[in-house]
């Protein structure tokens, strides 16, 4: 927790339970949530947060880089408590999203960076396809 504490402090932010609670929920789970599933599920233990609450907690942490936004093209969003560069796959058929790791496509910059006039700083990649129990 002084990991989050540091940044909240160098950025002049303050550390909210709410934050903190959207935060920890975050790091202890792989699901990939979107930010309705994470008021569903923290709801019973912080009864008074708001939806908008938690959507203002995620968009904070995003900021400050804690977390990873994942936009996999399902109309919303869904959350990474992860935040160094990896890849993601979604199944077509449950929506499930897991981390692709141990693959990696650093090269993928320096290519498209060859190959057009800009100067590439990053990249997001998804993948989708059936998960195992779905195939």
């Amino acid at each position: 927790m002084e990991h989050i504490a540091s940044i909240f402090n160098k950025k002049k932010l303050k550390l909210t339970p709410q934050r903190l609670a959207v935060y920890n929920y975050l790091i202890n789970t792989t699901a990939h949530p979107s930010a309705d599933t994470i008021y569903t599920d923290i709801h019973v233990q912080y009864p008074t947060m708001s939806l908008a609450t938690v959507y203002k907690a995620l968009k904070t942490l995003v900021e400050v880089g804690l977390i990873q936004e994942l936009n996999v093209g399902e109309g919303n969003f869904r959350y990474d408590g992860n935040p160094t560069p990896h890849l993601h796959l979604q199944c077509l058929t449950c929506g499930k999203v897991d981390d692709f790791n141990n693959f990696s496509l650093d090269n993928l910059n320096s290519l498209a960076q060859e190959h057009t006039d800009y100067e590439i700083v990053s990249n997001k990649v998804y993948f989708y396809g059936y998960c195992k129990n779905c195939q």
